[in-house]
């Protein structure tokens, strides 16, 4: 099994026409992978603008539209493509999900974000999902010929646990599709990412898309990879971009035997664990 690979994070200006947002992911992976990528992140929401009153007007079924040329993508460019986010319809319920693709243009994974982004920060920014959407109910990884890979989305991300389990289950890279805001964004964006990938001694990866200050929305950016010391290895501005990062699984190995912590750990007193494994 190979030590190193390539991973790329699409930093995508999100438009409200879909076609449009759609070409330009076909343009960015292709790029992407012509700068030897193996594994290629999109942001969350990225074939629509984020916001309550936009999800039910963008949402599709999977397969649809948006993970159909997903599936073409993945394949044209022969790398797995974590598919950010979309608002998935399914059954008279919204969900956001995203899907992953491999190097055959196959389906491999599908994570509905698990954790609801509900907020009120008075004077600064409120924003209820759960007004329009419903959350899944799975823990999600799935497999690459160099490691395996946790899935979450944006306020997944705060919830320490979630990366906990994802170790637990031999995860060496998490990647999170995230839009933060102006407000949590500076506060907390970068140090979240620091602290997973720290406590698990994992990389980390979030895709957000590049900020629109005229959106109804308006995302923090600065989409992000962090290595298993907690240092930030890549990391782009607000602008629309694509970020690189070399993954180096015995790096990570390294650092896991010099620090081992997973072998200290006092099973005996404490244990966080997966109630139900869940599906959809």
């Amino acid at each position: 099994m190979a030590t190193k690979f390539r991973l790329a994070v699409v930093q995508l200006q999100v438009s409200s026409v879909k076609a449009d947002n759609l070409s330009k992911v076909r343009r960015l992976v292709k790029e992407a992978a012509e700068q030897g990528s193996k594994v290629v992140l999109l942001p969350e929401c990225f074939n629509s603008p984020y916001g309550t009153g936009f999800f039910s007007k963008y949402a599709e079924k999977i397969p649809g539209e948006s993970t159909q040329m997903l599936s073409e993508v993945a394949k044209e460019n022969k790398l797995h493509l974590v598919g950010g986010s979309i608002p998935e319809e399914d059954g008279g319920k919204l969900y956001n999900t995203c899907a992953v693709f491999g190097p055959e243009g196959e389906l491999i994974l599908k994570h509905r974000k698990i954790h609801l982004f509900d907020i009120d920060v008075p004077g600064k920014i409120r924003f209820q999902e759960s007004e329009t959407l419903s959350p899944g109910n799975s823990l999600s990884t799935f497999d690459t010929p160099f490691c395996r890979v946790g899935v979450g989305i944006c306020y997944d991300m705060r919830f320490a646990e979630l990366a906990q389990l994802y170790n637990r289950k031999g995860c060496q890279l998490l990647v999170y599709p995230g839009a933060f805001n102006m407000t949590t964004g500076p506060a907390h964006w970068e140090l979240l990412q620091r602290g997973r990938a720290l406590d698990n001694q994992m990389y980390v990866a979030t895709a957000s898309p590049a900020r629109d200050e005229a959106a109804s929305y308006v995302a923090w950016g600065h989409s992000t990879v962090v290595n298993p010391w907690g240092e930030v290895i890549a990391k782009a501005g607000p602008e629309e971009s694509i970020i690189y990062a070399d993954i180096d699984l015995q790096y990570l190995a390294d650092i896991r035997q010099q620090i081992p912590i997973s072998s200290q750990r006092r099973d005996d007193l404490y244990a966080v664990t997966a109630v139900q494994q869940g599906s959809g």
